[in-house]
């Protein structure tokens, strides 16, 4: 028979085993590639679960992840095609296992990505359960794709694009969401189709050009960030919504601000909510 002392101390042993075995599960992955002369990069950014930051990196060098993620339950994902200039980044779940309950330290995966600012880039993310901070102020983005799945998502262009962008189309699940800095996105036509959920979108910026945006919203919380200097148009297809048009004017199915006409760049903003709440807040 085993003494209590003796249960005592293999209790002890099998704890320490233990959280040694979920210490060495988180793994340390690098993987860069230097820039030979590109002008254009098409990455695709899928990012299953933890926290990812993506930034500006250095122009020399066309992309850059480090990682740390746990080997049990996910794999990470680095794939560049040299023919058609495409890279696949990110963190996938490793084979078909359940549901189990794991430790806090092995829910702390994160990653850092960074794009070279020197090419031309277009963006496809894809979000599972994910803390996201995705700076995009900087660089030469032509288009964007994300789409959020239960997520915490800031989304920022916190210096001015330096390219035109095509368009940015943005999804989010059940999701917080936050795109700051709008106007400095050079984006023509802007899309965003919401769930569940709390989003802000602050169309603040530098205002070089105008754009045409469109924004469905299902339930939850929206709030409208505008900036007073350029022209606005709203026009909406609300239903069991509130809306508080402060500081526009009437115009045909929808709202204008009183400088419209005389505007030199414009946000013409088609809004469609159903159950939830529009706020709008004014930025200089």
């Amino acid at each position: 028979m085993v003494s209590d002392l003796g249960r005592s101390a293999l209790g002890l042993v099998l704890l320490l085993w233990g959280g040694a075995v979920q210490a060495q599960s988180m793994r340390p992955f690098e993987t860069f590639r230097q820039r030979h002369g590109e002008t254009r990069l098409n990455t695709r950014l899928e990012y299953a679960a933890g926290n990812l930051r993506l930034v500006p990196g250095r122009p020399a060098e066309l992309y850059r992840m480090d990682l740390s993620y746990d080997q049990n339950r996910y794999l990470p994902v680095s794939d560049f095609d040299t023919q058609t200039g495409s890279v696949l980044l990110g963190l996938r779940p490793a084979g078909e296992g359940g549901v189990r309950v794991v430790s806090r330290s092995q829910l702390s995966q994160a990653a850092t990505v960074a794009l070279s600012p020197a090419v031309d880039l277009t963006l496809d993310v894809t979000l599972g359960a994910v803390s996201a901070d995705l700076e995009l102020g900087g660089l030469r983005l032509t288009n964007l794709q994300l789409k959020t799945g239960a997520s915490r998502t800031v989304l920022r262009f916190s210096q001015p694009n330096a390219a035109r962008c095509n368009l940015a189309a943005i999804s989010a699940g059940a999701a917080e969401v936050s795109v700051l800095g709008l106007g400095n996105s050079r984006c023509d036509e802007i899309e965003f189709e919401g769930g569940i959920g709390r989003v802000l979108l602050d169309f603040a910026g530098a205002w070089s050009s105008s754009s045409q945006v469109e924004v469905k919203m299902a339930m939850g919380e929206l709030t409208l960030r505008l900036p007073r200097r350029i022209g606005l148009r709203i026009t909406m297809d609300k239903f069991l919504s509130s809306f508080e048009p402060a500081g526009l004017v009437p115009w045909g199915s929808g709202f204008q601000s009183p400088n419209y006409q005389t505007s030199a760049r414009h946000l013409d903003l088609e809004l469609t909510t159903a159950m939830g709440g529009v706020n709008v807040e004014w930025v200089d």
